[in-house]
């Protein structure tokens, strides 16, 4: 036990001998661990630090994002007569080229990409049906509270120029009469109005210098600098203020060669029908672009004009007057000194004359309202054309039956009747044998001429110049013998001597004019001689 607690004990003696070191050893150490602690300390704060700045940088820069994303809830509002071409420009704008219409109220949209911000977001886009029985509807497209957000676009058909300065007025009465039922506050509406005067006021024509309208409005004090040096409206500019953004667009205007050709309209009838909707622009402080979506004609101008005012895009296109399907005049651009260059042009018309006197409604012509024509089915043609024949006299191997009664001269002939008695038929009556039949005088002049044409056929036959001369020698009848002696040897072997003898006969008297004989023999003595 003792040599244990020795054992101990100097274990106990050894190790409090090497106290001081240990100690020595421990202090030290603890220093450096503290020393380290301190750093170690000091380097989180720097990181915490530089953590905080990070994060703070990151939520600045959401917040900055956050408020400089494009907006939401604007909205266009369209209005203009049916045909017009309303839903066609927008299905043109979102890329459908075949837009079904709809009825009532339409609702459509367009996409609004910022490239430079990254961002996106939808436009609202009503279409209004051209009925005015519709536009209670609006209460749905354009709120009080979202009214200082929307961009009303009057749509006006170019085809039919006569109509156009009534559709505008018609339809900027009723955008009016809708605004005035909201009921904004007076200070409100005051505001918006000053905003669009003042939007009017400081355009400024893009340029190579100019960078973009929307960073000048964007900063006010550069606002309250271009105070001082903005000029005073015209007389008759803004007179009908709406408090927002109006846009008039002319669709169609591919159709202008054809009014050219079909209804005589010249330059100056161009010009003065631009001229009368300028001034309409100018009272509303409108923009006035010329479309067609059949030819793609600024399409894509309309789209950023209307960007540009409901979100501040980038805009720098200029104003075009010279080609007449292609106007493009923004707001803030146009006066009535622009205006009066176009009368310059005028030869026949004057700038005070009235609008419906000069641009009429041509007359509708008769081709284009034809009925087309629908063949009835062959049955039922069948049974008219049936029932019409019925009707009609009975026919003899279609000629119609002739009930009056018919000469000798012109009955058909038949198989068994002979010659002597066809030729006998046609032959002229001496004046006071029988009544002549007026019916005779057509056939009896054709006989004639067919003896004749027999007759020489048979002095042909008969090979003898003289034979019909020496035939007609005695008019008593005694040629009968010289007219037998003529025969060819033929005629005699084969016993037709009497036959042809009497055709001879009556062919020569047929031939010469005929001699008076008396009433009381009616035969010829040939006649009498054949018998």
């Amino acid at each position: 036990m003792a040599a244990a607690a020795g054992r101990a004990g100097s274990f106990g003696s050894s190790s409090s001998g090497l106290g001081p070191a240990a100690v020595f050893s421990s202090s030290s150490s603890a220093a450096a661990a503290t020393t380290n602690n301190n750093s170690a300390e000091l380097r989180a704060g720097g990181d915490e630090d530089d953590g905080q700045n990070l994060w703070s940088c990151i939520l600045s820069e959401v917040s900055t994002r956050s408020r400089s994303k494009l907006p939401s809830g604007k909205n266009v509002l369209l209005l203009g007569e049916d045909g017009a071409g309303k839903t066609s420009l927008i299905g043109k704008m979102q890329g459908i080229e075949e837009y079904k219409k709809g009825r009532g109220m339409e609702y459509l949209y367009l996409n609004v990409h910022d490239e430079d911000r990254d961002d996106q977001t939808r436009c609202n886009v009503w279409i209004l049906d051209g009925d005015l029985y519709h536009k209670g509807l609006l209460k749905f497209a354009i709120e009080a509270s979202s009214l200082k957000d929307t961009l009303i676009m009057l749509v006006v058909d170019m085809s039919r120029p006569w109509t156009a300065l009534d559709s505008l007025q018609k339809w900027a009465r009723v955008a009016r009469e809708h605004i005035d039922k909201l009921k904004i506050p007076p200070e409100e509406m005051k505001e918006m109005e000053q905003k669009l005067v003042r939007d009017f006021q400081e355009y400024i024509e893009p340029g190579e210098d100019f960078p973009a309208s929307p960073q000048r409005r964007n900063t006010s004090l550069q606002e309250d600098k271009d105070d001082s040096v903005i000029l005073p409206l015209g007389a008759d500019t803004l007179t009908c203020n709406l408090g927002i953004p109006v846009v008039v667009v002319c669709t169609k205007c591919d159709a202008i060669s054809v009014l050219e050709k079909e209804h005589d309209y010249r330059d100056e009838h161009f010009d003065f029908i631009q001229s009368h909707i300028r001034r309409f622009c100018l009272q509303y402080g409108a923009a006035l672009i010329y479309t067609s979506v059949k030819e793609n004609k600024n399409i894509d101008l309309v789209y950023k004009y209307i960007v540009q005012k409901l979100y501040g895009f980038p805009f720098n296109v200029p104003a075009v007057v010279v080609e007449k399907d292609a106007v493009f005049i923004p707001a803030g651009w146009d006066n009535d000194k622009k205006i009066g260059i176009l009368h310059e042009n005028f030869q026949t018309l004057k700038a005070e004359d009235s609008f419906e006197d000069i641009i009429t409604k041509p007359p509708v012509r008769k081709f284009v309202h034809e009925k087309e024509i629908v063949a009835e089915d062959d049955q039922v043609f069948l049974m008219k054309q049936q029932s019409q024949l019925a009707k009609q006299p009975p026919t003899a191997a279609g000629r119609p039956v002739d009930a009056s009664p018919r000469v000798p001269g012109g009955s058909p002939r038949t198989p068994n009747r002979s010659v002597t008695s066809n030729v006998a038929s046609v032959t002229p009556i001496p004046t006071g044998s029988k009544k002549i039949d007026p019916n005779m005088k057509a056939g009896a002049t054709s006989e004639g001429v067919l003896a004749n044409f027999f007759n020489s056929l048979l002095s042909k036959k008969t090979g003898s110049p003289g034979g019909p001369g020496g035939v007609g020698g005695s008019p008593g009848g005694g040629g009968t013998g010289g007219a037998g002696s003529n025969l060819p040897p033929s005629a005699k072997k084969s016993g037709q001597k009497p036959v042809l003898t009497d055709v001879q006969a009556e062919l020569d008297r047929i031939s010469r004019k005929p001699e008076v004989v008396s009433p009381t023999t009616p035969t010829s003595p040939t006649e009498g001689e054949a018998s």
